[in-house]
């Protein structure tokens, strides 16, 4: 199961919080094997890689509730939590950076923490995608709901690229390849 985490709405299309659900567009655009369809109170598509069968999800449920979502999907399709993924944004991360962990704390992440406490444990993967440190000026929710400028967007698209395919090395490979693969500059 690969979750992408993001707000529903076209108010929310391409704002940094949603670069999850970016990510995963992608990867069903490469992998997917069905039309998107509503369940969970998310949207699910599924592929295939390297002939095994992938869930890729994106809940709708707004950012910080997203736990309500995959919870359920997780469980439905008994999948274990070496099993599971989640990508979301970080702006602790240098713009375009991307981060892979085994497991963990939610950083600060609302969505992720939700997904961590309706599970009731952070032993799960978790791509973070840095969508750049907040300005001064700026209240940290203002500033994830933003879009990025001209050139972010050019190289934020780049990286949804690469996530995309550093998710299929994930799915081949496991968390550490992508680990020491995928966590350098």
């Amino acid at each position: 199961l690969i979750v992408g985490l993001g707000n529903p709405g076209r108010k929310y299309v391409g704002t940094r919080h949603n670069v999850g659900w970016e990510v995963l567009a992608e990867l069903a655009r490469r992998f997917g094997t069905t039309s998107p369809r509503s369940k969970f109170s998310g949207e699910i598509v599924e592929a295939a890689i390297e002939r095994q069968r992938v869930m890729l999800l994106c809940p709708h449920t707004y950012m910080n509730c997203s736990g309500t979502s995959v919870q359920p999907t997780r469980d439905f399709f008994k999948i274990e939590n070496q099993d599971l993924i989640v990508v979301c944004d970080d702006f602790n991360l240098a713009l375009a950076r991307i981060r892979y962990r085994a497991k963990g704390s939610s950083g600060g992440q609302k969505g992720l923490q939700d997904v961590i406490r309706r599970l009731g444990t952070d032993e799960f993967a978790r791509l973070r995608i840095g969508i750049g440190a907040v300005p001064p000026q700026w209240d940290v929710a203002d500033y994830v709901l933003s879009r990025f400028s001209g050139d972010d967007r050019k190289e934020i698209d780049v990286t949804i690229a690469k996530a995309a395919t550093s998710l299929a090395d994930w799915v081949r490979y496991g968390i550490d390849h992508c680990m020491n693969q995928y966590n350098g500059n």
